[in-house]
């Protein structure tokens, strides 16, 4: 009994943290997001403009409302996550998102 009440809660919990369809990104994700619309890729940014550390709640965010993915691992600082703009980020921006070629393809 003890433990279905333990996931019941941790049902509640997860869900409260699942994005809202329809939700528009913050000033914070809207930023961060703009930087990679001119970027080669999507690619999003580790820094902001003034050369500080994008917030990885911001970063985190993102990536959980389906605007942001993870790309590639970071070989000189594992714990900060290179992601670039999916279809969705491009959309929550107001841009149709380009035609990525596969990869190998010619």
């Amino acid at each position: 009994m003890r433990s279905q009440a333990k996931k019941a809660k941790a049902g509640d919990r997860i869900a409260a943290r699942l994005p809202l369809a329809g939700t528009a990104p913050s000033g914070a994700q809207r930023r961060y997001l703009e930087r990679g619309l001119s970027e080669p890729g999507g690619k999003l940014p580790l820094f902001d403009d003034n050369g500080r550390e994008i917030s990885r709640r911001t970063i985190d965010a993102c990536v959980a409302h389906g605007w942001a993915e993870t790309w590639i691992k970071n070989p000189v600082r594992p714990d900060w996550p290179v992601c670039r703009l999916t279809a969705g980020g491009y959309r929550a921006m107001g841009r149709e998102p380009p035609v990525r070629r596969k990869s190998g393809a010619i």
